[in-house]
């Protein structure tokens, strides 16, 4: 499904420019930076940089900075078609605003970033203290990776939605892993050793205790979207360093995972299960024209089922197999839109209970729900006055909606 993340990503990448004449003072925390690269170089086996090229940028500044590279490198047609599909999928309200929410999201969150491009990194210049010295070491994995794979073409070689995740889900929970163990390494333990502590950072790194205002009022989706990468690539590079040790640090970036779910349950990336692409239903799409189309993952249905069904519904993810869906545009109204989703499950159970969970999707994300016949394989109708129709064959379930 579709995400803000190459949206984020592609921010980042030009940071840059703008922010190196912010500050010209270099604050103290950089001074921590050779003795902070070469302890991440003895964790990982790799050689440390001589050296990483740093800068402050202010918070207004930043936030200028976003809504003006925002305009430039973002294509219009772009941002419209990952807002079309998130509301076409129900993830977020038809009211939702992505560009402000984008920009607004980021000025919020960011502390510090490594710019992939110009091989430098910046700090906010109000976390530019020795208290916040854990982002200065995360910044400085992601640095020290680029000295291995080039950052910038491996989070863009993703060739669907859920395997961008999965990579971008390598590369924040390496960075994060390799903080936490620079803050076990300071207290004279390990996570290599003591690995219960995993399960403890992870969800201290999930919790953001009100801090962020903007990041708690926005939609579920986008919470966890943000969140994921951190948390759940967290725990996914501590189950590879503890089966393959040093060698998982490059291993990820020579053979990353495929899908959401291999990083949900590593097991399956050491088994290298992949995922299934289902056949999207047919249906007539004349005087259309096609906007978007893309995979579907674990995390994106464990989402969807708990905004719409809840906890107990969400575990009905853990059984996805693969995932597809296009969605399709009037090419002279724009407000009318088609949606062809194909899901495949593990069993022919399981796609039973997505098929009934489905029909409270639909009533959750419209107006008005209409249900005109429905059997054990199949339902349709309306919602908000539009037709729809969705299947239930075998392992699979299929839904068109105009």
């Amino acid at each position: 499904m579709p995400r803000l993340t190459p949206i984020l990503i592609a921010l980042l990448l030009w940071l840059a420019s703008a922010s190196a004449q912010e500050q010209t003072a270099k604050p103290e925390l950089f001074q921590e930076m050779d003795e902070i690269l070469a302890e991440l170089a003895k964790f990982t086996g790799w050689k440390a940089p001589k050296k990483v090229d740093s800068d402050t940028i202010t918070k207004d500044g930043l936030k200028q900075f976003l809504e003006d590279r925002m305009k430039e490198i973002v294509k219009p047609e772009e941002l419209h078609a990952e807002e079309l599909s998130l509301k076409k999928l129900g993830l977020v309200p038809k009211s939702f605003d992505l560009r402000k929410t984008t920009v607004d999201l980021l000025t919020e969150q960011a502390a510090a970033f490594y710019d992939y491009r110009k091989k430098k990194l910046f700090v906010l210049d109000t976390n530019a203290t020795l208290t916040q010295k854990p982002v200065l070491v995360h910044e400085l994995a992601h640095a020290l990776a680029d000295t291995q794979i080039n950052l910038e073409k491996y989070i863009f070689k993703g060739k669907s939605d859920d395997s961008s995740l999965a990579r971008q889900a390598v590369m924040e929970g390496q960075a994060t892993w390799l903080m936490s163990e620079y803050i076990m390494s300071r207290m004279g333990g390990s996570l290599t050793k003591s690995p219960e502590m995993a399960d403890v950072m992870s969800r201290m790194a999930g919790n953001s205790s009100g801090a962020f205002p903007v990041f708690d009022s926005v939609p579920l989706y986008l919470r966890e979207s943000l969140l994921f990468p951190y948390t759940k690539g967290f725990t996914f590079q501590q189950a590879v360093i503890q089966k393959l040790g040093k060698e998982g640090f490059l291993a990820v970036f020579k053979n990353p995972p495929l899908s959401s779910q291999q990083i949900i349950h590593p097991e399956k990336y050491f088994d290298k299960v992949q995922p299934t692409k289902p056949p999207l239903p047919k249906a007539s799409t004349r005087g259309y024209t096609g906007v978007v189309e893309g995979t579907a993952g674990e995390f994106d249905h464990e989402i969807l089922f708990r905004q719409y069904g809840g906890e107990a519904d969400a575990k009905l993810a853990r059984k996805w197999r693969g995932a597809e869906f296009r969605i399709f545009e009037d090419k002279k109204d724009r407000s009318k839109s088609v949606l062809l989703y194909a899901s495949d499950w593990q069993d022919e159970k399981a796609a039973r209970d997505v098929f009934r969970l489905y029909k409270k999707v639909l009533q959750g994300k419209a107006n008005t729900f209409e249900l005109s016949r429905e059997s054990a394989s199949e339902m349709a109708g309306t919602i908000d006055g539009c037709p729809f129709l969705v299947r239930l064959e075998s392992t699979r379930v299929t839904s068109v909606e105009y």
